[in-house]
């Protein structure tokens, strides 16, 4: 396999003259806690880390994922150590589930998320702005990829409630079902590029990564007829070169998607919202009842949704709880701010003006 072919660079390759010479480029296309399958210029390889890249290794998040680029010493033709992890462009990663604030990369290097919800009865417009949220975390741009289509009754009503979600992401629809029903996907796939398909159990993501590579690669179950749920029959992540160049990482459902993001990145996946709180008369405003409030405004003209406000709220809460996890200095200035506009709010009420 030449590896300009899943997007190695010469910029790449200049990376590991520097780091390490006498090493193999070579990348991760399956992670098994310490035990990797790599695939370099000519052969593929086992391989585990390295003694001095674990003791090394800060996080366990900065260990050797699906999508990485690494710095291999071959042992023999079919062995080598993962001496080094080369810089990632991006990354798609998730709170770990748990009570600890760890995070758990999905995969690196992404160029491409392909965000699938099906149209059998899994379509969630507030899974998938949690979804989109990550993607705009990660890096990678994002498309959303309506699958099943030859399944739903009303395929362009969903067209347009994921369009409202979506922000500048394209959304697709597409089925399995003949070989035409993938052809909004095709041309997002290209020699280099590296495309990651993203989504719940049941989705037919497995289903898309075979027909994409014309071959029966990947183990797939019928869904539940009850309620269109999936079982995991994707059970660890992997990259797949295709045929005609580029590569795509098929990654299990995943029911548990606490997010790891920062409010840019909420901010971002909701641009419409950012947008109008810059509108408000006050800089600082709460958009809890504060006059002169667009977004309290957009609320009362139907302009902006009930559930996508909350949708918003409650994801921008979850990444303000996680930095200041990871800032404890940010979260005590945080709270600062909160109490002065609290108060601020309570002279508003308690002026002549409001009695």
């Amino acid at each position: 396999m030449n590896l300009e072919r899943l997007g190695a660079t010469a910029e790449l390759r200049a990376s590991l003259l520097r780091i390490a010479p006498d090493l193999t480029l070579a990348r991760v296309t399956v992670s098994h806690r310490d035990r990797y399958r790599l695939i370099a210029d000519s052969f593929d390889l086992d391989a585990e880390p390295s003694g001095a890249l674990w003791y090394n290794t800060a996080a366990r998040a900065a260990m050797p994922v699906v999508g990485d680029w690494v710095a291999a010493r071959v042992v023999n033709p079919e062995q080598a150590i993962v001496e080094a992890v080369l810089p990632r462009r991006t990354l798609f990663a998730r709170r770990a589930p748990g009570r600890r604030e760890d995070q758990q990369p999905i995969a690196a290097n992404i160029d491409l998320v392909f965000l699938v919800c099906g149209l059998d009865g899994d379509f969630n417009l507030r899974r998938l702005e949690r979804y989109l949220t990550l993607a705009v975390e990660s890096g990678a741009d994002a498309v959303v990829v309506l699958n099943k289509s030859d399944l739903c009754g009303d395929v362009a009503g969903r067209l347009a409630e994921a369009a409202t979600v979506a922000g500048a992401a394209p959304v697709v629809a597409v089925h399995t079902r003949s070989a035409a029903g993938l052809d909004p996907l095709r041309r997002y796939l290209a020699d280099g590029r590296t495309v990651a398909l993203l989504g719940s159990s049941g989705v037919g993501k497995s289903s898309l990564v075979n027909c994409l590579t014309g071959e029966d690669r990947l183990r797939t179950a019928e869904v539940r007829a009850s309620d269109s749920r999936g079982r995991h029959t994707t059970t660890h992540r992997e990259l797949i070169p295709l045929p005609g160049g580029g590569a795509l990482i098929d990654t299990p459902g995943m029911r548990e998607l606490q997010l790891w993001a920062g409010e840019d990145a909420v901010d971002r996946a909701f641009d419409e919202i950012a947008g109008l709180a810059t509108e408000c008369r006050y800089r600082d405003c709460a958009h809890t009842g504060e006059p002169g409030c667009a977004v309290e405004n957009a609320l009362g003209s139907g302009a902006l949704t009930p559930e996508r406000w909350e949708s918003y709220r409650k994801l921008r809460g979850e990444a303000q709880r996680h930095e200041a996890l990871a800032d404890p200095l940010l979260a005590l200035e945080r709270k600062r701010k909160w109490k002065q506009m609290h108060k601020a709010a309570r002279d508003i009420y308690k002026s002549p003006k409001h009695r």
